[in-house]
């Protein structure tokens, strides 16, 4: 007596063909095996080489925002900001925030750039990539809006023990004057310890500040050189990869200064255009990296895929 199973003639070929029965359920219409549900996941940190440094962007948090024209395109009519939205394949209803401070290891020291919205989610985006925070040698805050000194600590302990930090002069006189509540928690405590620089300033070999002044009135992009390479981080200049980067004359309700936010972004984004440098935008869709293109009025995003693989 056998004890072979019977098989049908569609499984039969899909054996023959060197595919195991459960592999075939798809072509059979029966399920062999089930799983539940994951739920949404995105990737927590990007790392790649440039040139002798290598970069880690971190996502430090993520959400979703309702109303974005509240936000961004402020001096457009709803219908433009609509055909636009429609154009580009994005809601015009509600948008995705990314924060994403990012490490730079030189070989002699760990910079952080941006500390994120609360010492928690820096810490852990940061266990995430498998660093702790008395790793840090440097803490280079871009400007200090809520959501990029959030994770700097409390009065009573920095969450980077062992670093140096290093910010704009106007940026830090500015925010010095105005006596915000997160300045006053988070970014006073170490004032003694800041190295306070102006455009063209090193932080450390290979990374030099560059002014790029509006979103607030001392706000700083970085330039990373190292063995012929060149990456920008550039902070908030463009908050948006569609709405602020494709058209850079939008008023956007963050900018302290909207006129002068419109020209670093034509500056800064020409120059980034014109020398096809890649670049990392603390709030572009993460993990944050990509190219500009000059188009028509304005400039387009370009994400990055494998160029920094090779």
């Amino acid at each position: 007596m056998s004890l072979s199973p019977k098989l049908t003639r569609r499984q039969a070929l899909v054996t023959a063909a060197g595919l195991p029965l459960a592999a075939s359920a798809a072509l059979t219409g029966r399920a062999y095996a089930s799983a539940g549900m994951m739920g949404a996941a995105t990737p927590q940190f990007n790392r790649f080489a440039l040139g002798g440094f290598e970069v880690t962007a971190l996502l430090a948090g993520t959400r979703t925002v309702e109303a974005p024209q509240n936000i961004f395109g402020l001096n457009v009519t709803p219908e433009e900001f609509g055909s636009v939205s429609d154009d580009n394949f994005i809601p015009a209803d509600k948008t995705q925030f990314f924060f994403t401070p990012t490490v730079v290891n030189t070989g002699t020291e760990l910079v952080l750039f941006d500390t994120g919205l609360s010492a928690e989610g820096i810490i852990a985006a940061l266990a995430a990539a498998g660093y702790s925070p008395d790793q840090i040698d440097v803490v280079v805050l871009t400007h200090m809006h809520g959501d990029h000194i959030g994770g700097m600590g409390t009065a009573e302990a920095p969450t980077f023990p062992n670093a140096r930090y290093v910010t704009g002069a106007t940026e830090f006189d500015y925010w010095d004057m105005a006596a915000n509540e997160g300045f006053e928690k988070g970014v006073r405590p170490v004032a003694e310890k800041m190295t306070f620089i102006n455009d063209g300033g090193s932080v450390a070999s290979g990374i030099t500040g560059m002014d790029a002044f509006g979103h607030t009135p001392g706000h700083m992009g970085y330039m990373l050189e190292s063995e012929g390479q060149q990456l920008m981080l550039t902070a908030d200049l463009a908050n948006h990869y569609v709405w602020s980067l494709g058209y850079p004359d939008w008023e956007v309700s963050f900018d302290v200064d909207k006129a002068a936010a419109a020209a670093s972004r034509r500056r800064v984004l020409g120059m980034l255009a014109a020398d096809k440098a890649p670049f990392i935008g603390y709030h572009m869709p993460f993990p944050a990296m990509g190219f500009i293109e000059a188009k028509d009025s304005g400039f387009r995003f370009v994400p990055a895929s494998y160029q920094m693989m090779l």
